[in-house]
């Protein structure tokens, strides 16, 4: 679900944050990172260690039960986000959540397919973002966008149909790989269920609203931004918008390589409750509302000024507060580990390990060495009458004690 990276203050060691806060940086590297190697590693040592998990059915209740949790959760998150690129960051965390689910319930060869779906649509949206942010002079904010559909109609269009594919809108490459998810989720013999379909279908939903909210206030509707920004936005040159457009083909078209079949040799497929032909039926007309449902919302909520959003979240404003704070998870790890850990590393191994012991111990040899030398430099005044005393007084004393013991 959550974390590796900063506390944020300067002045203490880096330790954790949310996953999609730890990816913040250049489009094209996001889209490398949220595309392929956040999303495969995971994913694919599971699939490749089917054989292990499948000894082990435990495991993959676990694996299931996680990944729902982390889709519905990072999907609630992402309906309240405003810069374009978190609700994309968002949305990756929520789509390994419905890889995992697939890795659960046995179908690992579902699990790589939307591996291999969502590489092509997430890529093309990133990558689509980076154009938006190029055009609108660094805005993130979509709060500030609005009206870009005909300013950009390359980065537009591709936008949309990568944006159509993660809804799950058929024949796109999103609609199979997910269609698949919630077949297994609802019907496989290996963990599958009601309880488990309902929170995937409704995970899905979110991410046909807020992808579609995302396009929405970012493309239609009134420029909001800065007549200064308005004035520059400009289409991308070809260097980007060219790679908008393969991977928007691929969006539309990868669906069609069926990655589960052709991975059936080496991770079989678990059997399904059910006639397999009705429950085929049952799940794409399912898919099918679910998108259509989810962008049809989006469209109502946030057609004209977007009132009737606004009316909403006004109504439930401590709800969205939680969303818009990630569930204020970033301070609940700062509070229970962040500062616990700093006041342990300032206090006791800063203090007491680094300052007084170690160099409290470096110190005192140094300072005792320093006084031993300084009584003994005493020794060496410089007088030669005082050495020739000396001298006299020990010969004198040797003498003497020679002639008294004999």
């Amino acid at each position: 679900l959550l974390f590796i990276g900063a506390t944020g203050k300067s002045a203490q060691i880096p330790l954790y944050v949310w996953l999609p806060d730890a990816m913040a940086g250049p489009t094209p590297v996001s889209a490398l990172i949220h595309a392929a190697t956040m999303v495969t590693a995971g994913v694919y040592l599971i699939a490749r260690m089917s054989g292990v998990y499948a000894l082990a059915p435990e495991a993959g209740t676990v694996i299931a039960a996680v990944g729902a949790l982390t889709a519905v959760v990072a999907a609630t998150i992402a309906v309240a986000q405003y810069d374009i690129k978190k609700v994309l960051a968002y949305s990756t965390v929520s789509q390994l959540g419905f890889m995992f689910v697939a890795a659960g319930v046995g179908a690992y060869g579902v699990a790589v397919f939307h591996v291999y779906t969502h590489a092509f649509f997430k890529a093309c949206l990133f990558l689509g973002s980076g154009s938006v942010i190029h055009a609108m002079s660094g805005e993130q904010d979509i709060r500030k966008m609005g009206g870009l559909a005909k300013k950009i109609p390359v980065t537009f269009a591709t936008f949309a149909v990568a944006t159509a594919a993660i809804a799950g809108v058929p024949p796109l490459a999103g609609f199979f790989s997910k269609d698949e998810i919630l077949l297994y989720a609802f019907a496989s013999e290996k963990g599958g269920g009601t309880l488990l379909f309902a929170v995937m279908a409704f995970t899905a939903l979110l991410t046909a609203f807020y992808m579609s909210r995302l396009l929405w206030l970012t493309f239609f509707g009134k420029p909001r931004m800065g007549p200064e920004v308005e004035h520059h936005i400009h289409e991308s040159p070809p260097s980007m918008t060219i790679v908008l457009v393969i991977l928007a083909v691929l969006s539309a078209v990868g669906g069609f390589f069926s990655v589960p079949h052709f991975l059936e040799p080496l991770a079989k497929l678990p059997a399904l409750k059910g006639d397999p032909d009705q429950l085929h039926h049952f799940i794409v007309g399912a898919s099918v509302a679910i998108a259509a449902l989810g962008i049809g919302a989006a469209a109502w909520f946030f057609a004209g000024d977007a009132s009737r959003a606004a009316a909403v979240r006004g109504r439930f404003e401590g709800l969205f507060k939680v969303l818009y704070n990630k569930y204020y998870v970033d301070e609940f790890y700062e509070a229970v580990i962040g500062k616990p850990l700093h006041w342990i590393s300032d206090k006791i191994f800063l203090r007491v390990g680094d300052r007084f012991l170690i160099d409290g111990t470096l110190n005192g040899l140094a300072a005792l060495a320093s006084g031993v030398a300084g009584r003994l430099s005493r020794v060496q005044s410089g007088s030669l009458h005082l050495y020739a005393f000396l001298v006299v007084a020990g010969l004198v004393g040797s003498l003497l004690w020679v002639w008294r013991h004999g």
